[in-house]
């Protein structure tokens, strides 16, 4: 497919038979570690951030997108894993089981968001299928969810026969896509291991030409270098909802913010300290909001933005 990262270690894809053995074997993506663990269940009741869905679905624990700002980072059990944040992936091994063992019709008119903490479409994605298969579950059951799936990954676009027919069971679809800079370096600075925004916006473009609601979330929205020029790439893509929030700041107990290293590196980049660079991080991030506002068909910010579309 168009866009899709090299993914070094892994052979070619196997057949089906042969998909339950894969499935059970360890293996690494350079330094990465990947790892295979049954759970309790796959949907999980949506709080927080959230809370307007029934249920949140993560096919994985842990992301190899690894960005720097990535709040999902604290929701990791211990200390290690959130100081590795980005080296590590949990594949839920019998996420389809659980989803097939659920009574038909329980997720008819469901708002479920996937994922919450994770990116269903990790690299490995592209060998295992386990979102692929979570998918085809949802179609074969005659599911009628309404179904938002968030991604950094152009490989979503793989999809788009299953989304098609979640709808024409009767469910809803909308693929979110994080777009967050129009400069490749900040992107690299912040989001190392993540494919380019311009491949990104390729790939939610031929989503949306494939007939499938989309929209472009800015979350967080990055140091932009000509605002008006990265409006107007947005706008070509054919998308006609936008969202976009500034850096968590917030933290608490019970509330995930941005992480310590994303504020070093943003002070670095605006060239000031980490003591006084959160206003003029904020100053940038209102002046590009503005013109996206007048540019956009229609952009939401912040937890507003995310309200469920259906």
């Amino acid at each position: 497919m168009k866009g899709q990262l090299p993914l070094p270690g892994f052979p070619m894809p196997v057949s089906p038979s042969c998909e339950d053995a894969m499935m059970e074997r360890p293996a690494k993506i350079g330094d990465a570690q990947i790892t295979y663990s049954r759970v309790g269940d796959i949907l999980t009741r949506a709080t927080g951030f959230m809370d307007a869905y029934d249920y949140t679905l993560n096919p994985y624990s842990g992301c190899f997108f690894g960005c720097t700002y990535c709040y999902a980072a604290f929701f990791s059990r211990d200390i290690e894993k959130r100081d590795s944040w980005g080296h590590w992936l949990v594949v839920k091994k019998n996420a389809v089981e659980l989803l097939e063992k659920r009574k038909r019709g329980d997720l008819d008119g469901k708002l479920i968001y996937m994922s919450s903490v994770t990116d269903p479409y990790q690299p490995v994605e592209r060998e295992l299928g386990l979102t692929r298969r979570l998918l085809e579950a949802m179609v074969d059951r005659l599911d009628k969810p309404k179904l938002v799936v968030q991604t950094r990954s152009p490989d979503v676009a793989r999809d788009c026969d299953l989304f098609r027919r979640i709808e024409e069971n009767g469910g809803r679809v909308q693929i979110n896509m994080t777009a967050t800079t129009d400069d490749e370096d900040i992107r690299r600075t912040f989001e190392p291991f993540c494919p380019s925004n311009p491949v990104r916006l390729n790939a939610i473009g031929e989503v949306q030409s494939e007939g499938v609601d989309a929209c472009i979330t800015m979350t967080p929205l990055l140091l932009v270098s000509n605002p008006s020029a990265f409006a107007e790439s947005l706008c070509d893509t054919g998308v006609q909802k936008f969202i976009a929030q500034p850096f968590h700041f917030q933290r608490g107990k019970f509330l995930a913010g941005t992480r310590d290293n994303a504020f070093d590196l943003m002070a670095e980049k605006l060239g000031c300290s980490r003591d006084s660079f959160r206003s003029k991080y904020l100053d940038h991030y209102k002046s590009v909001f503005g013109v996206l506002r007048d540019a956009l068909p229609e952009l939401g910010e912040g937890k507003a933005g995310f309200k469920p579309p259906f």
